[in-house]
């Protein structure tokens, strides 16, 4: 059954009343009178920018023991973006340390990851994988990365009537290099020829499913769909097993994006992009959700989080978004992108408590809106994000195309790492 939302002021209202007292608590971990307390350590490892590119989507993933001292291996992605067009991808590149950030590998191609050319419709089209998110998967022990496919016309062109699919590829812990991307299977038919897990935070289940998060437009819809998909994966092959819920908001724009779930306290959890505002919901299973609320101030003001992605920081006592918004002095950056904010949520009332709010990342005039959020060690969580250097002129407020690795050190253990 499809969850819906419509914009009028009473309807809202009652969802948003439906949200705060429709569930029961369950053994609520989070002890809001009681601050759980971090440090911030910002390093830029790389960063690009030469007039034609710069660096997006940086996000890293883990591999547990790979590294020194029995630490991890961080392993981040990242694509490029041509700075002359509109969301060009035509590479993807890697870097990796393997002393929790002290030093890093050279940034290199990722060939494996790399655009491809196929005959779309009778025409030769690149193809790229984009907008991807390395994940360890516990259960498979192996890092899958999963992310969506950007098809270009053979002018490197985005238009709006293209297939789009879920992509994934899986790290070769051995040879230090991603396997080949492949598309990941839908149901027969058009319903889901326009959707992707791009920019998209999974969850993985205890016995080796994953709840994936996707969006996609049906045939005739001119707004799109976010959904959460369970699918298999034995180390190699990401199978689709099922989807849940619709989640669809009419109001004349192009609807839901890049939604991203998370688990605390024994509930599921969903925030999602829109073009006006930022959304969320809460479900017991992961798949079949409350209606949506917009995201608000615990005080009852407009988080401001609108046409851009937001992400899930997770601790075992406490539950945190990451975002961009406007009213911070940023009306110079594209889509206020800039800063990166990171704020305590309280989930049974879902809204953000504005007196945690930090910023995570400064504003130097370039968006900071794809970003991504790994759990590296129970001390530490990250925050990895790019200064995408468009429009022209950003540079001029101080941007010069670094990529920024937060690292967000814990108090107290994360026991859900």
């Amino acid at each position: 059954m499809n969850r819906r939302v419509f914009l009028g002021k009473s309807l809202v209202a009652g969802i948003s009343a439906a949200c705060h007292h429709g569930l029961p608590r369950t053994g609520y971990a989070q002890d809001l009178t009681s601050a759980l307390n971090y440090k911030l350590d910002l390093k830029s490892p790389a960063k690009l920018f030469d007039g034609k590119e710069s660096y997006c989507h940086p996000r890293a993933g883990i591999v547990p023991g790979l590294g020194k001292h029995g630490d991890p291996r961080v392993v981040m992605t990242l694509n490029t973006i041509a700075l002359s067009g509109s969301d060009v991808f035509k590479n993807m590149y890697g870097l990796s340390t393997d002393d929790l950030g002290k030093t890093w590998t050279e940034v290199r191609i990722e060939s494996e990851l790399g655009a491809r050319v196929e005959t779309i419709d009778g025409v030769k089209r690149p193809v790229a994988c984009s907008d991807f998110w390395p994940t360890w998967h516990m259960h498979a022990k192996k890092l899958l990365g999963t992310g969506h496919t950007v098809a270009y016309t053979p002018e490197w062109k985005v238009v709006g009537n293209r297939p789009r699919d879920t992509s994934y590829a899986v790290y070769d812990a051995t040879t230090g290099a991603w396997n080949s991307w492949r598309k990941l299977p839908m149901p027969e038919g058009d319903r889901f020829r326009f959707c992707g897990a791009g920019c998209t935070q999974r969850y993985d289940l205890a016995n080796g499913d994953i709840l994936l998060p996707t969006y996609y437009r049906p045939p005739g819809a001119k707004t799109s769909h976010a959904t959460v998909m369970r699918c298999s994966f034995d180390g190699e092959t990401l199978k689709y097993l099922e989807h849940g819920d619709d989640l669809v908001i009419d109001d004349g724009t192009r609807g839901a994006g890049e939604p991203s779930i998370t688990f605390f306290d024994g509930m599921y959890y969903l925030t999602i992009r829109h073009p006006k505002r930022a959304y969320a919901a809460r479900s017991k299973d992961g798949l079949h959700y409350e209606e949506l609320k917009p995201w608000t101030f615990d005080d009852g003001g407009e988080l401001g989080s609108y046409e851009t992605q937001q992400h899930w920081v997770t601790h075992s006592d406490g539950l945190f978004l990451v975002y961009t918004r406007r009213g911070a002095n940023n009306d110079h950056v594209f889509r206020h992108r800039a800063p990166l904010f990171m704020a305590q949520v309280d989930p049974e009332r879902m809204v953000v408590m504005r007196e945690t709010e930090k910023a995570l990342v400064p504003n130097r005039g370039a968006r900071l809106g794809n970003f991504g959020v790994t759990n590296v060690s129970r001390s530490e969580t990250w925050v990895t994000v790019a200064e995408w250097m468009q429009p022209k002129g950003v540079e001029k407020y101080g941007s010069d195309g670094s990529v920024w690795v937060a690292k967000i050190l814990w108090d107290r253990p994360n026991q859900s790492f």
